[in-house]
């Protein structure tokens, strides 16, 4: 929670800045006082400020290292769990796991209406890798953060899909999935569907490419931004509860309770952000599948 000397402000902006590697440019005059030598310097950006001036080479070493070893637990969890099936009744984690499986089965097969051995995989991919990365905003906020604080890492956001790059990155991959399965099953019928929807006349070409590539375009960015967007409102939201627990006494028992309802109440967020990323995915890829 917000210390004495340090201001609610700065406490909110701590949480929602990442830990951040690239180059700062030459001449840059860093927050210590020294400068950047001509050249550049690759090092850990202190605050955003020299995070911004790294520009697009900086990259989010705590969204990698989080989004990457939950992808880890999720591929070993149900790689340990299928070596133990067996053809009894399951029970336990064995159950839990098996009517996650069942439920993207059931999702795909009502929503995907071509032949493709990868979707359901992706989508149980997507579905549970968004979910663990979601589940750790129910971490309470200042836990890993204030703890790494003590051994230097400085900054720490640890839920991956409250980082734009997390989400639009996801998003970008999905795009080119859509993108190769339109040209594999269409072929140059992609193109007649881009050049001659909605209007099947030659003189409304340019008219109809602009009006197919932007709703192409804005597939990506939706999936990704609304991901992001529901993520980081939540976790700001987790934040400024935290921060009344330095607004005195009175509000310890409030700012507990606020805590409490918020994270149950999150949990059908997470869970449903997740579920809305992989049922686009499944439909967008459905559409590429598409070949009228």
């Amino acid at each position: 929670m917000a210390g004495e000397s340090q201001t609610i402000s700065d406490y909110i902006v701590h949480h929602l800045t990442n830990l951040t590697y690239g180059k700062l440019p030459g001449g840059y005059h860093r927050h210590d006082g020294s400068t950047v030598q001509e050249g550049g310097v690759w090092t850990m950006a202190h605050g955003g400020e020299e995070a911004a001036a790294m520009g697009f080479n900086a990259i989010h070493i705590d969204s990698m290292i989080w989004s990457i070893g939950l992808g880890i637990i999720f591929c070993w969890l149900f790689r340990s769990i299928a070596k133990k099936a067996s053809s009894g009744v399951p029970t336990g984690m064995t159950n839990a796991i098996e009517m996650v499986v069942g439920f993207v089965d059931n999702t795909v097969k009502d929503t995907f209406h071509g032949r493709n051995p990868v979707i359901a995989p992706l989508a149980l991919t997507i579905f549970v890798w968004v979910f663990l990365m979601n589940l750790m905003d129910l971490i309470p906020v200042d836990l890993i953060p204030h703890t790494l604080m003590l051994v230097g890492v400085e900054y720490q956001k640890i839920v991956p899909s409250t980082d734009p790059n997390i989400t639009m990155g996801m998003a970008v991959g999905v795009f080119v999935l859509m993108l190769y399965y339109s040209i594999k099953v269409k072929g140059f019928g992609f193109v007649k569907e881009l050049t001659m929807n909605p209007f099947n006349h030659p003189l409304f070409i340019p008219v109809n490419l602009f009006m197919e590539v932007v709703g192409l375009l804005a597939k990506p960015f939706s999936l990704g931004l609304r991901l992001f967007g529901n993520m980081y409102a939540g976790e700001m939201i987790f934040i400024l509860i935290a921060a009344l627990f330095s607004a005195g006494i009175m509000w310890m028992l409030p700012a507990a309770l606020m805590q409490i309802g918020w994270a149950i109440f999150h949990i059908l967020v997470i869970t449903l952000q997740a579920f809305i990323f992989m049922v686009l995915t499944i439909v967008y890829l459905s559409m590429a599948h598409e070949d009228h």
